[in-house]
C-alpha cells in the first residue's frame, strides 16, 4: 500500500477508526466457513501501515459466463477490511494448529509467515510466530528464500507443513519461514504474512504456492477463485474470498472476462481510460494491467495519472524539468503533432531524447532552463517531454486551442506525482470530481469519486487523498497498470485458473 507526504500522514494517524481482528469460526449448510469480525479503535502507528505497503514489484517484474458457488467443492474465507487498505483473513498452519492472519495476495505467489527463529527484527515480535517444535506435521526443508517489495523484505528459510485455508487442509505445503523483516512495513502491518495467489512463475524459490496444491490435489472442484471487497469500514464484514466458485450474492449481473496474456501476474490487456467522458488516448492502442488484491490503490503511468490528479484537483510535486520542456519547445511539440508526428517520436526531433524505433531515450543533451541557469537534461527531461507530447495530442483530438493545450500542459506539470505517493485532495470537492473510466473487454467500468477517494474522518478534521498513484514500469514488461483494491471493491472479480482469465462485474 502506497506511501505518502509526511506531514500529511501525520494528521492522517490522528484522525481514524480501524476494523481489526477478533473472530469466531462457523461452519454452514451450505459447505462453507464464514468468521465473524469484531471492531475495535485505532493506534495511532496502524494508519501509517495502511499507507506503507504499496508493493513494487522490483525484480519479480517478469464471451461472458459466470461460476456459481458450489456447495459441495467451495470454500468461503471471510476477509477483515482495515480502512479499505489491508484485506486479510486467518489460515492455520501445523498439527495442532497456529493461526495467522495473511493478506491473499493475487501479486505474489508464495506463503511466508513470521518465524520463531526471528530474533533480530522487532516486526517479529508485534506478530504471530510459526513455532516448528510444536508441530508434529512439521518436515524440515532448510532452503533459504527471500522475497523483496518496493517498502520493505523479508528473508529466511522454506519449511514444509499443513495448511489450512477456510475448511481446505494442504498437506505438506512448502511456505517461508521469515527470519528477517527489516524496517517498519512489517512492524506496522495488522496481518502476520502473505499468502500469495499469483502463478508459479514469479515464486521464489520455484516453490509450488499454495493455490497451485488446492487444485491438483482435488481440493476444489473449480480451478477458480473470487474476491468480494467490503469498502464500507463501519460495516462488520470485511470481505469474502471463495475458493472453487463465486458467491452469487455478491454481484450483480454477469462477469466481464478477459484472457491472461502473461502468467505471472493475472495480467490482461486493458483499453483506453476516459477522465469524466472525454478519452485521454494514452491507451487507445492497448495497455496491460494486472487484478492485484495485495495493492490497496490503482497505480499506473506517470503521464495519465497526472491528468487524473490534474482533473480531480489533487496536489503533486512541481516538476521544473516539466515546465522547461513546455516552456522552451511547447510550440514546436505542437506543431509536429498537428503534422501528425509520432508522439514517441517529438522528442526526439527537439533533441530531448532520441528514439530506438520503439521507444525514446534520453540524449543528455545541455540546454538552458527557464531559471536562466544552465543543467544536464537528463532522463527526467526526456520523461517529462513524452508527458507532455501525450497531453498535447489528447487535447488536439479535442479540437483545442494552441494557446489551451499549452495552457494545460504547463497545470499538468503542477500534478506529477510522486512515484508510489499518493497525492492530497480537498474534501469539500469530492462531490464534484469526475468519474474515471476503464474499457476492460469492451466494456466501461466506472470508478466514482466516492471509489477512488480515501477519506478519514469528518468535518474540518476530514482529510483526503487520491487512489491513484504513480507508477512507471520500464519496457518491455510496462508500462503496466496495477488495478487494486480501489478497482476489485467496486468490481466482484473472478480468477479463472482452468480457463486461464480474469473476470469483473458489479459488486452487490
Amino acid at each position: 500500500m502506497g506511501t505518502r507526504f509526511q506531514s500529511f500522514l501525520l494528521v492522517f494517524l490522528l484522525s481514524c477508526l480501524i476494523l481489526i481482528s477478533t473472530a469466531s469460526c462457523e461452519r454452514n449448510g451450505d459447505g462453507t466457513i464464514r468468521i465473524g469480525l469484531k471492531k475495535r479503535k485505532l493506534d495511532r502507528s496502524n494508519r501509517l501501515a495502511s499507507q506503507l505497503f504499496l508493493k513494487n514489484r522490483g525484480s519479480h517484474w517478469s464471451p461472458k459466463h459466470y461460476f456459481r458457488l458450489n456447495d459441495e467443492n467451495a470454500d468461503m474465507v471471510p476477509l477483515k477490511n482495515y480502512l479499505d487498505a489491508q484485506y486479510y483473513g486467518d489460515i492455520t498452519i501445523g498439527t495442532p494448529p497456529q493461526k495467522f492472519t495473511v493478506i491473499f495476495d493475487t501479486g505474489s505467489s508464495n506463503l511466508w509467515i513470521p518465524s520463531t527463529k526471528c530474533y533480530l527484527s522487532v516486526a517479529c515480535y508485534f506478530h504471530s510466530k510459526y513455532k516448528a517444535s510444536q508441530s508434529s506435521s512439521y518436515r524440515k526443508n532448510g532452503k533459504p528464500a527471500s522475497i523483496r517489495y518496493g517498502t520493505g523484505a523479508i528473508s529466511g528459510y522454506f519449511s514444509n507443513d499443513d495448511v489450512k485455508v477456510g475448511d481446505i487442509v494442504v498437506k505438506e505445503q512448502e511456505f517461508i519461514e521469515a527470519t528477517s523483516e527489516p524496517g517498519i512495513t512489517f512492524l506496522l502491518a495488522k496481518f502476520d504474512g502473505i499468502l500469495g495467489l499469483g502463478f508459479k512463475e514469479i515464486s521464489v524459490g520455484n516453490s509450488t504456492p499454495v493455490w497451485y496444491n488446492m487444485v491438483e490435489k482435488g481440493l476444489v472442484k473449480e480451478p477458480i477463485f473470487s474476491f468480494w471487497l467490503n469498502r464500507n469500514p463501519k460495516d462488520p464484514e470485511g470481505g469474502e474470498i471463495v475458493f472453487g466458485g463465486v458467491d452469487p450474492k455478491h454481484f450483480k449481473g454477469e462477469h466481464t472476462f478477459v484472457p491472461v496474456t502473461h502468467k505471472g501476474y493475472w495480467q490482461f490487456d486493458m483499453g483506453d481510460l476516459q477522465i469524466a467522458g472525454k478519452p485521454t488516448g494514452y491507451c487507445a492502442k492497448g495497455c496491460s494491467a494486472i487484478a492485484d488484491s495485495g495493492t490497496s490503490l490503482l497505480t499506473g503511468p506517470s503521464t495519465v495519472i497526472t491528468m487524473i490528479n490534474h482533473a480531480i484537483g489533487a496536489q503533486g510535486i512541481v516538476s521544473r524539468e516539466c515546465k522547461a520542456v513546455v516552456d522552451q519547445y511547447g510550440k514546436t511539440m505542437l506543431n509536429s503533432l498537428l503534422a501528425q508526428e509520432d508522439p514517441k517520436k517529438v522528442c526526439s526531433q527537439i533533441g530531448v531524447c532520441a528514439y530506438d524505433g520503439t521507444q525514446s531515450v534520453s540524449m543528455g543533451i545541455q540546454s538552458v532552463v527557464d531559471d536562466g541557469t544552465s543543467g544536464l537534461l537528463n532522463q527526467a527531461m526526456c520523461s517529462a517531454c513524452e508527458m507532455a507530447a501525450v497531453w498535447m495530442e489528447s487535447e488536439l483530438t479535442q479540437n483545442q486551442t494552441q494557446e489551451r493545450i499549452l495552457a494545460y500542459a504547463a497545470e499538468l506539470c503542477d500534478h506529477i506525482p510522486t512515484q508510489n505517493q499518493q497525492s492530497a485532495v480537498d474534501c469539500g470537492r469530492v462531490s464534484s470530481m469526475p468519474i474515471v473510466t476503464f474499457s476492460i473487454g469492451g466494456r466501461s467500468f466506472d470508478l466514482t469519486p466516492q471509489d477512488y477517494i480515501f477519506k478519514i474522518g469528518e468535518g474540518v478534521e476530514s482529510q483526503c487523498t487520491s487512489g491513484f498513484t504513480a507508477m512507471d514500469i520500464a519496457p518491455p514488461r510496462g508500462p503496466l497498470w496495477i488495478l487494486g483494491d480501489i478497482f476489485m471493491g467496486p468490481y466482484h472479480t473472478v480468477f479463472d485458473y482452468g480457463k486461464g482469465r480474469v473476470g469483473f462485474a458489479k459488486a452487490a
